[in-house]
């Protein structure tokens, strides 16, 4: 257990934000390992269908990790609070929460995946790769639940090592299953995405045995199973709106993917490379991940424990590491965009693509510099947003992720027509300044508010010691 109200800022938020980031850079290493794998064993073609996946996954799976990640802010603010029952009966709340919620986003999800592909205007050669993809992940759906939530629990306690081990174990599987199912066993696509699940779900199996034997305020008792209404209400109120921004962020990227879709006879190749380079940018932008769970974390712990001072410290320090984890996007994405470009691509002179990989590189290699350079914007949104969801003002947040899909949005629609490709490549940028308008103006705001609460408590307190010591 870690606990982050004591201590230097800086060093408290790198040291629990590295082994965070080390996960999830193993985590999108064996994501990225379904598609270089069905890449180079399968075609280009099934390359580019499961690819484009990536908003609907995001839209349903997105929304998951915001749920998980709401619950795991309450354990974080009993435990900051130094609440060893609270933390049970918050973790017990949880657990039984994500039973329920996987039971129905399964229900609603599998049958969804084929409208959603069509209604993103998925191209006929992509389409059977797609939905065969999206519906396995989406059938083993309990599997990531599984894992997040505990993996998050974990974290809240300050914990963020573990989870990272068993990460890099459920990595190094994913792609020994990749191999085994997608060529030993001729299964390809699905055998990926089946890949991907049984990983998932072992690394969340040695989570659950690693918090028993390590953590005995963990071991929940009998009385914390209760089913608590009030209780089950204050995990939604904060996992709810995480998770409503995930998916209206995830509303935003499928318009933009539909956008990029209708360029596939115009340009034929800025599909595939957009895959490609979608995967490289998201390798890319793991540092604000990470640091987006230290902050949460840091905030809740901090705001249980009811120092606000503290919590204006984190934050300007997660801007310090902001800009740093912006100039290392920039080098991976500018300065080995290539070389990563060639994992996915082919180097046929004709691609199943029907284009050059030299037209394709260059597709990509412009959208990761595009990107790259607006990589600060994006880590303000990390920074600020789970700052705000740590103090339990995710439904504030969650306003945030409108205006980050109106702005995404309102490019994809309007620069795609203008700009063709380009348009593609300014739509985030667009979507990452507006939100950060918004998440910078009500922080300050929020924060100030909750300063001056603060100063009256301290000054009731006063008086009122003063009047007992008048009365002595």
């Amino acid at each position: 257990m870690k606990d982050l109200t004591k201590g230097n800022p800086f060093k408290l938020i790198l040291l629990f934000a590295l082994p965070v980031f080390i996960g999830c850079v193993f985590q999108q290493l064996y994501n990225m390992a379904d598609t270089v794998i069905v890449g180079k064993t399968v075609n280009t073609a099934a390359f580019t269908g499961v690819g484009l996946t990536g908003p609907i996954s995001f839209l349903i799976l997105g929304f998951v990790n915001g749920l998980t990640s709401g619950f795991s802010v309450r354990v974080a603010q009993r435990f900051g609070a130094g609440d060893e029952k609270g933390v049970r009966v918050a973790a017990a709340m949880s657990f039984m929460l994500c039973v329920v919620i996987t039971a129905l986003l399964t229900a609603i999800a599998v049958p969804l995946t084929a409208p959603l592909l069509r209604l993103m205007d998925t191209p006929a050669e992509y389409f059977d790769y797609a939905y065969s993809y999206l519906s396995t992940i989406f059938w083993g759906m309990g599997a990531t639940v599984f894992y997040n939530i505990l993996a998050g629990v974990l974290r809240a306690l300050g914990d963020s090592k573990t989870p990272l081990v068993f990460l890099i174990v459920a990595a190094v599987l994913n792609i020994a299953l990749d191999f085994a199912f997608i060529v030993g066993f001729k299964m390809h696509y699905c055998g990926a995405a089946l890949a991907t699940i049984v990983s998932q779900l072992l690394s969340g199996a040695a989570c659950l045995v690693y918090m028993l034997k390590r953590y005995p305020i963990l071991r929940l008792k009998r009385e914390d199973w209760k089913w608590n209404w009030r209780l089950a209400g204050g995990h939604i109120a904060i996992g709810l709106p995480m998770a409503l921004q995930f998916s209206i962020t995830a509303i935003g990227c499928m318009v933009q993917q539909t956008a990029l879709n209708g360029l596939n006879d115009s340009l034929p190749g800025a599909v595939t490379a957009y895959a490609a380079a979608s995967k490289i940018d998201a390798l890319a932008t793991q540092t604000f991940a990470a640091l987006g769970t230290a902050m949460a974390t840091y905030a809740g712990q901090n705001y249980g424990a009811g120092d606000y001072t503290r919590i204006r410290k984190g934050v300007f320090v997660g801007m310090i590491y902001t800009l740093a984890s912006a100039a290392l996007g920039i080098v991976v994405c500018v300065g080995l965009a290539e070389p990563l470009m060639y994992l996915f691509l082919t180097t046929d002179g004709n691609t199943d693509a029907g284009v050059g990989f030299g037209q394709m590189l260059a597709y990509g290699k412009q959208y990761l510099l595009f990107q790259s350079l607006c990589y600060v914007l994006l880590g303000t949104i990390f920074v600020y947003r789970n700052t705000l969801q740590g103090i339990g003002k995710s439904t504030v947040s969650m306003f945030a992720g409108v205006t980050e899909v109106a702005g995404r949005v309102i490019a994809s629609l309007l620069f795609v027509s203008l700009w063709g490709f380009t348009g593609i490549c300014l739509s985030n940028s667009t979507a990452w300044l507006a939100a950060d308008l918004f998440l910078v103006i009500t922080y300050f705001v929020v924060m100030r508010g909750k300063g001056k609460r603060a100063k009256c408590s301290r000054r009731k307190k006063e008086k009122g010691g003063e009047l007992a010591s008048d009365v002595s």
